[in-house]
């Protein structure tokens, strides 16, 4: 089911990223956009597989009122032919620590969701002097292969397919734990996902295929928060909480009914975990 065009425009106006600045900037020869919100200590959310920074926008909106809310496109959102993509996680870390560079930041909070939580992850690791704060959702430290997934990629790779397709529209029903009732949220949430290249998600999700921190995570040395949803049925929350076990000193908390959008449908909730989390992360002894 489809919005009506008023409707549509209402929750694409909805992300509030329209309320603040939006810039570009040169990562890896590539130039991507950054959008920029509110005033305070800054926190960098790192969009996930699909949807971009749009996706994150109401979640961004909430954090505004305390904080300088800072996202980004990924390689491959603008302009997916002819660029070079990267060729792992780990390019795309890089991007993330060469945006904070570029942007000025000293030891931003960091948060990222699914696929954007694994180049979270791998930044936390691998340069973890460019972090104050870590907060984590729909991630965990070496993703399974499923066959949903591995169907999904190869659907991606070799067919067209029209925004309207049912069997991709199903797998985006999933990011809300389970057939979700119709409506504004669920339309919102599939044209966001649309608007990426099918090819860049299918590169997307290969990417996943080779990430591993399994053996990294006792370099993470910041306040960490690792949120789950406890119908994600993409990363079941098991797999969450045995990441928080894993990394020295992290908080997990479960988001009752949420899916592995939790960061949208639950997004007061994720917001006040967020906020306590860098209060505490504030006023902690270095």
């Amino acid at each position: 089911m489809r919005l009506a065009t008023r409707r549509r425009g209402e929750w694409l106006m909805s992300s509030y990223f329209h309320e603040g600045r939006q810039h570009q900037v040169q990562l890896a020869g590539q130039c991507v956009e950054v959008t920029e919100i509110g005033r305070g200590e800054p926190i960098v959310l790192v969009p996930g597989l699909a949807g971009g920074w749009k996706l994150l926008g109401q979640l961004a909106h909430l954090l505004a009122h305390d904080h300088r809310v800072i996202s980004y496109g990924l390689r491959g959102d603008r302009f997916p032919a002819g660029t070079a993509r990267p060729r792992d996680l780990c390019e795309l870390a890089q991007d993330l620590g060469a945006l904070i560079e570029e942007l000025g930041l000293e030891r931003p909070a960091v948060f990222g969701v699914s696929f954007g939580g694994a180049i979270a992850l791998e930044l936390a690791v691998s340069q973890p002097q460019r972090l104050g704060a870590l907060v984590l959702q729909g991630v965990e430290p070496r993703f399974r292969t499923t066959i949903g997934a591995t169907i999904a990629r190869r659907v991606l790779e070799r067919f067209p397919l029209p925004s309207d397709n049912r069997f991709v529209n199903q797998f985006f029903n999933l990011l809300h734990g389970g057939k979700p009732e119709p409506g504004p949220l669920v339309d919102f949430v599939v044209e966001r996902c649309w608007e990426t290249d099918q090819s860049v998600m299918a590169q997307r999700i290969a990417l996943l295929e080779t990430f591993d921190v399994s053996d990294r995570l006792w370099r993470i040395d910041v306040p960490t928060l690792v949120l789950a949803g406890s119908r994600d049925a993409i990363v079941p929350p098991v797999r969450q909480r045995a990441l928080a076990a894993a990394i020295p000193g992290a908080d997990f908390r479960l988001l009752d009914g949420a899916g592995h959008v939790g960061f949208l449908t639950h997004r007061n909730e994720v917001a006040r975990r967020v906020r306590k989390l860098l209060r505490s992360a504030k006023h902690s002894p270095c």
